[in-house]
């Protein structure tokens, strides 16, 4: 694990409101969040594979950005030091956003190889890294967790019944962290975006409609009010954020 560029208690009025973990921060969902944190105020530790400073938060002072493997434990560990590591902007938020989508067969024709993929890309990185945060979080006196799930785990469509699974896992691992530590202080909630308007699923459907597809600027928004004090009593939440798909 390589980065370029804790406290207790809720911040004092007038402070920063602190630090977000965001996973996935190189991709284009992961900029636009990384993005609208900042504008905000926030301290935000991006971790992805390759590290890289998402537009347009490239190069901003309050913005660290993470080369790490989230499938790993022990760079999970290094990456969540990261995140706790300034005292003065206290590790506050997750917002887990590292995931994937393999279009399958129906389930005869799906090997369960496929299953333990898509459970492995959308869920393994999602418990690993919570996992790690929630001590900070708990020592701190609260915090929240935000997971990618995605409409496709209330609504599963044709072809897509292993990425359905994993993301309907995640829904599922989410409300039970807000279950388990709503005592705490620790709040957590998925959004269920349906098609995230980006330039790799435009490529991927270059003849779809894509003005019924959400714009990740808006799904960070979502994100974004759910770390907040304003939805201070939202916890085990399933947020659909769909457009007008």
């Amino acid at each position: 694990m390589s980065a370029a560029g804790a406290g207790a208690g809720p911040p004092p009025p007038g402070a920063a409101p602190g630090t977000v973990l965001v996973t996935g921060g190189s991709g284009a969902l992961g900029g636009a969040v990384t993005e609208a944190f900042l504008v905000d105020g926030w301290r935000v530790v991006a971790a992805s594979r390759s590290g890289r400073q998402a537009d347009p938060a490239a190069g901003h002072d309050r913005l660290v950005a993470v080369a790490a493997d989230l499938d790993e434990p022990a760079d999970v560990d290094a990456t969540v030091a990261a995140a706790a590591a300034d005292g003065a902007a206290p590790l506050r938020a997750l917002v887990n956003l590292v995931g994937g989508y393999t279009q399958g067969g129906r389930v005869h024709e799906t090997p369960v190889e496929e299953l333990e993929r898509q459970l492995a890309l959308n869920m393994r990185p999602t418990w690993l890294v919570t996992k790690a945060v929630l001590p900070h979080l708990v020592a701190g006196g609260g915090g929240a967790v935000v997971c990618i799930s995605s409409r496709a785990a209330v609504a599963p469509f044709r072809g897509g019944a292993s990425y359905a699974s994993a993301k309907a896992a995640v829904l599922a691992f989410a409300q039970a962290v807000a279950v388990e530590y709503r005592r705490d202080g620790v709040r957590c909630n998925a959004v269920l975006p349906s098609v995230i308007d980006t330039p790799a699923n435009r490529a991927a459907q270059p003849d779809a409609d894509h003005s019924r597809w959400v714009p990740p600027q808006q799904v960070a928004g979502v994100i974004r009010f759910l770390c907040g004090e304003d939805s201070a009593p939202t916890s085990g939440a399933a947020i659909p954020v769909y457009g007008r798909a």
